[in-house]
């Protein structure tokens, strides 16, 4: 809450600029798409961040990882769903791959866990993940015409006082009385945890498409199963690791199907 606190004036500031620009005055968003970006802003940023941070208490942060790295994948599914985007065989074969991988890694996470709320924390991440891959899609289909300071700025407003609001309710605003170093953190984290990689995020999808975004992160789970073993003391079994490969070969051949594909 502190972090999206400290974020929220940054957010306004640049929906008041970006609003000031001519082009911008000329091409004023309209109300459906205005509902639109308040929606995917408070699913994509707030939602999935919710989710994410609850299944976190059931399951190892690999496994999280893991399990949101899929996020490709459903996000192929739901162009399929909504806009009857066609799936070729190629991708089928990496869909059934990547989710026999999951099956795998999960079989075995709940084998050594025999813990009963693994299941439930696994199927929370899940969750985010699919509320962060409709944020993409949507935002893939907004941000050509919206432009990303727009986007990005009312989306993360919307997230922002989402967050704001649960807090109010759920800890009856218990944002005082911390210490300095702490909101220094915050601070620091609002800006370079927040701002500036919603903004880069967003700017990047624009420019070359959630697909090939999803290539650069495919760096994501590794990274966090190797600093999960050095600083979380987080171990995996040979299944897990069998399972992590199957994911990620998966979403890689998704992910350059999908480039071919724009390229082509």
């Amino acid at each position: 809450a502190l972090r999206m606190l400290f974020s929220l004036p940054f957010f306004l500031a640049v929906a008041f600029l970006s609003r000031q620009q001519k082009q911008n005055r000329r091409l004023p968003i309209g109300r459906r798409d205005g509902l639109r970006i308040l929606l995917l802003g408070v699913l994509g940023y707030y939602l999935a961040s919710l989710f994410d941070f609850i299944g976190l208490k059931y399951i190892t942060a690999s496994l999280e990882r893991l399990i949101l790295f899929v996020y490709p994948t459903l996000v192929l599914l739901i162009g399929a769903v909504v806009y009857r985007e066609p799936i070729s065989r190629r991708q089928l074969g990496a869909l059934l791959l990547t989710y026999l991988g999951i099956a795998i890694a999960f079989s075995e996470g709940l084998y050594l866990s025999g813990d009963q709320n693994f299941v439930l924390g696994a199927a929370l991440i899940f969750s985010g993940a699919l509320a962060y891959a409709a944020y993409i899609v949507g935002s893939g289909r907004l941000l050509p015409r919206i432009g990303t300071l727009r986007f990005t700025s009312l989306a993360m407003t919307a997230s922002a006082a989402a967050v704001l609001a649960h807090h109010g309710i759920a800890y009856r605003w218990q944002l005082f009385g911390f210490p300095p170093e702490v909101y220094g953190l915050a601070a620091l984290m609002a800006l370079i945890a927040t701002v500036l990689p919603s903004f880069l995020l967003s700017e990047g999808i624009r420019l070359i498409g959630s697909g090939n975004a999803s290539i650069i992160g495919s760096v994501g789970p590794i990274s966090t199963i190797v600093l999960a073993y050095f600083f979380l003391g987080e171990r995996l079994g040979w299944l897990q690791w069998a399972g992590t490969a199957l994911v990620i070969s998966g979403v890689l051949v998704i992910t350059l199907q999908k480039r071919r594909q724009a390229g082509g």
